[in-house]
Parts: structure tokens; C-alpha cells; sequence
């Protein structure tokens, strides 16, 4: 059974290093440190695959905005019969500090608007999350804003071991399960 690991993000120079493309920074993380070339393009996303752990991957980022992050995971998920108990989305979490990581089985989407994309076009809730702090905005009516910003000096610093961290919980996921990945990394 193939796994379908996305990171969310969205495309594009100008979004390349902001808080909202975390997902996408781990993805590539994991792809390098695995041998894995995201140089395919299917079902309106960026992909590659690979052997992990003795598993068979598939990393992915979709090619849409953000908020529309859905239809790419379910053109893949149909097309390459992908089962959702072998779905991970990565994504950014303003409810964690920059440097925190948190594994969940399943759940709502906590105003996420890529996360509400996928359960909207799945229909469905039970895929897995590793979310990714990236902090809060002092102001909270500036959260559109700030997930666009770019991470302080001293934020880039902790998010090199976050976005090395999440890639090796990703690991531990394929190789001893969620329940023990959110032991570790919890």
C-alpha cells in the first residue's frame, strides 16, 4: 500500500520562505534526505516517489492555492486508489510555537483553510496531520497577513531543527505507526 505524504503550501517565488509553505519546506526536507525528486507532475500536483522505510511513497504538493489544496489530494487519492489510513498532510499551525510539531489521527481543520479544502473534497476527516508551529500574530485580525510573512532570523533558526524534526517523525510514522509517532513527538 502506498502512502500519499502532503505538504501544503502555496506555489510560486513570492510564497517560497513564508510561514503558510511549511509543509512544502518539510516535503522537500524529507525528499532529500530519502533520495526522492519531486520532477512529476499529476493529478495538479507536484510529485515524486519513492521507498521509505521499506514503504512505498508518494510525496506530493499541490499545485493550487492554498485554500484549494483539496481537489489535487483527491484527484491523487482516486487515481492511484490511495486509502485515507495511508494519508498524511503536512501543514502550518498558528496554535503551536515556531519549533512544535503535533500528530493527529484525524479531526476538524481548526480554521486551517487547505486542511478545510481536503475534508470538503474527501468528504471525510480520518487522514493523518503533522501540524507545524509557525506562532500567532500579536493581532489577530492581521492572521491573513502574517501567515504570508517570512520567519525572523532567529525563527529561522529553530524552524531548521522543527521542519528536521517533522521529517523524522514522518519516518517514524511509516515505520512504527501514528500511535507511536505521537508518543515521540507529542
Amino acid at each position: 500500500m502506498i502512502w500519499l505524504i502532503v505538504g501544503l503550501g502555496n506555489r510560486g517565488k513570492r510564497y517560497e520562505l513564508t510561514r503558510h509553505n511549511i509543509g512544502f519546506l518539510v516535503v522537500d526536507r524529507f525528499a532529500q534526505k530519502n533520495g526522492i525528486f519531486l520532477n512529476e507532475k499529476r493529478g495538479g500536483a507536484q510529485i515524486g516517489r519513492g521507498i521509505v522505510v521499506g514503504k512505498g511513497v508518494l510525496l506530493a504538493k499541490p499545485l493550487s492555492y492554498m485554500n484549494r489544496s483539496g481537489r489535487p489530494v483527491l484527484k491523487l487519492i482516486e487515481e492511484l486508489n490511495i486509502s485515507l489510513d495511508h494519508l498524511l498532510v503536512i501543514h502550518d499551525d498558528l496554535d503551536l510555537k515556531v519549533g512544535q510539531i503535533r500528530i493527529k489521527k484525524r479531526g476538524g481543520h481548526g480554521g486551517h483553510r487547505g486542511v478545510k479544502s481536503i475534508m470538503e473534497s474527501l468528504q471525510r476527516d480520518e487522514f493523518m496531520r503533522l501540524k507545524v508551529g509557525i506562532g500567532k500574530p500579536e493581532d489577530p485580525e492581521k492572521t491573513e497577513e502574517f501567515v504570508l510573512t517570512t520567519f525572523s532570523h532567529y525563527e529561522i533558526l529553530i524552524l531548521n531543527e522543527s521542519i528536521e524534526k517533522a521529517s523524522k517523525a514522518v519516518e517514524t510514522i511509516l515505520l512504527n505507526g501514528i500511535e507511536k509517532a505521537m508518543n515521540m513527538y507529542n
